[in-house]
C-alpha cells in the first residue's frame, strides 16, 4: 500500500481496483488509525511535508466501507502496520478493527529511537514484544516486527536484531523481513531466513538499483526517505530475489508483499514486479 499512497488518498477504490486488475490478491494496510495514540498522529504530521501525503489507515472511509471495497475487488487485507504505543494500549480497538477488516497480523514498522540506544534497550524491547504478542494472541491476532536498517550492525559486540529474535517467544512474536532495508542495513536477508526458520511469516519484496548503505545510524526517517530513489522494480536491480524468496518459502514465510515506496508510476512498476514474480520457478 505504501507503493501508491497518493493514489489511495485521492481515490481509494481506484487504487484497489488497479491492484486487483494487475493481479494482487493481498495487501497490507498501515496507520495511523482513528484509535492510534495522539503521539503517533503527531509523528505522522511531522513527516507529512516530506512524504507529500497524509497518514490515514482508512483513507477517509469507514472500516466497513474499506472492507466492502476490498471484497468487491477480491482483495484481502491480511496484515496492518501500527506502532508500539497503540499496540500496547489499544488492543481492544485493534481487535474490533480486525473483525471488520479481516487482518490476521498486526505489526510495527519501527522501534522508537529512545528504546534502541543501548543493548539493554533492545533487550527491554524484546520483553515488550513478548507482552504485545501475548495481548495480540488473546485478541486472535499475530504480532510481527518489520525491520528497517537499524539493529543489524554490531553494538558492543552483539547484533541487536539477533537479541530480539533470540529473546522473543516464537509462539508470540513473528517477523516481517524487508529485503531492501535489511540489505541497506548491511545484513543478508537469506541468511536471516535460514538462521531463524519459522520466525519470519511476512516479507516485503523490493529490489535495489545498486548496492547502497544508510548514510547515518538509521535513527532518523530522513535517512530512509533519501534511499527511496535507490529502490526499483523486482528483477531490475542487484538483489537475488529468486533465491531470497525461495529461502522464505522453505523457512516459513506465508505472506509476500511487493513494496516500492512511493514509486512514481505504480501502475507500471507494480505490474512489472508481479509479472516477474509469476515467472520465476521456486
Amino acid at each position: 500500500m505504501f507503493s501508491l499512497p497518493k493514489l489511495l488518498e485521492k481515490d481509494f477504490e481506484s487504487g484497489i481496483k488497479l491492484l486487483s486488475e494487475i493481479g494482487y490478491q493481498e495487501i497490507e494496510l498501515y496507520g495511523p488509525y482513528p484509535f492510534s495514540t495522539n503521539a503517533v498522529k503527531a509523528d505522522w504530521d511531522a513527516v507529512t511535508p516530506a512524504l507529500g501525503f497524509s497518514g490515514s489507515g482508512y483513507f477517509g472511509h469507514s472500516p466497513r466501507e474499506i472492507r466492502s471495497i476490498l471484497d468487491a475487488h477480491g482483495v484481502l487485507a491480511s496484515a496492518t502496520h501500527l506502532d508500539m504505543e497503540t499496540l500496547q494500549t489499544r488492543m481492544a480497538q485493534i481487535g474490533e478493527a480486525s473483525e471488520i477488516l479481516g487482518f490476521e497480523y498486526v505489526g510495527i514498522p519501527s522501534i522508537p529511537e529512545k528504546k534502541r540506544k543501548t543493548l539493554d534497550g533492545y533487550k527491554k524491547v524484546a520483553e515488550e514484544f513478548n507482552q504485545i504478542g501475548e495481548q495480540a494472541k488473546k485478541a486472535g491476532l499475530k504480532f510481527a516486527y518489520h525491520n528497517h536498517g537499524y539493529g543489524l550492525s554490531e553494538m558492543n559486540g552483539e547484533i541487536p536484531m539477533q537479541i530480539i529474535l533470540n529473546q522473543t517467544n516464537p509462539d508470540l512474536v513473528f517477523f516481517e523481513l524487508d529485503i531492501f532495508w535489511t540489505t541497506a542495513g548491511g545484513a543478508d536477508p537469506k541468511a536471516y531466513l535460514e538462521a531463524y526458520p519459522g520466525r519470519y511469516h511476512l516479507m516485503h519484496i523490493k529490489d535495489m538499483k545498486e548496492k547502497v548503505r544508510f548514510s547515518g545510524d538509521v535513527g532518523d526517517p530522513s535517512q530512509w526517505i533519501e534511499l527511496f530513489p535507490h529502490m526499483t522494480t523486482a528483477a531490475d536491480g542487484i538483489l537475488d530475489l529468486q533465491n531470497i524468496i525461495s529461502a522464505g518459502l522453505k523457512n516459513g514465510v506465508k505472506h509476500f508483499f511487493v513494496e516500492q515506496d512511493m514509486v512514481a508510476q505504480p501502475e507500471i512498476a507494480l505490474k512489472k514486479s508481479i509479472d516477474y514474480l509469476k515467472s520465476i520457478k521456486l
